[in-house]
């Protein structure tokens, strides 16, 4: 129940309305709200957690168990490889890429004294910052 979740499920459902008249129709696409386990870690960093399909798995059950149609996911949480009975059928359009960098000292990473602390919840995200910036923590 994100609102990044929703906004990209309510996105999928107005495309699909857009597209097959018959979605249009009142009460033809629900959208169900179902919890996964990384929503439901709010104390540990999800790096510690490990394993696969944090934010998919309960998601995937559901559509392979026949609760739901479709699925939606933000590809950064989508597994390398896909649970065995589904494809990925289709893509919604990429969205603004770029990262948030907020500072009270610095408008860019660049200008950050050695030894500062960047904080970030994403491994791929350290790892590149550390990589461009390896003076930082």
């Amino acid at each position: 129940d994100s609102p990044l979740a929703l906004a990209q499920a309510y996105e999928t459902r107005d495309k699909l309305k857009a597209a097959h008249a018959e979605l249009a129709e009142e009460g033809a696409v629900e959208i169900i709200i179902i919890k996964t386990t990384g929503d439901k870690i709010l104390n540990q960093p999800l790096a510690d957690i490990g394993g696969k399909g944090l934010f998919t798995k309960e998601i995937d059950e559901a559509l392979l168990g026949g609760a739901i149609d479709i699925a939606v996911h933000s590809m950064k949480d989508v597994p390398t490889y896909l649970p065995d009975g589904t494809i990925l059928p289709c893509n919604l359009p990429r969205e603004d890429v770029r990262d948030a960098f907020i500072s009270p000292i610095a408008t860019s990473l660049a200008e950050l004294p050695a030894g500062s602390i960047v904080g970030s919840a994403s491994l791929r995200r350290q790892s590149q910052i550390l990589y461009r910036y390896p003076s930082l923590k």
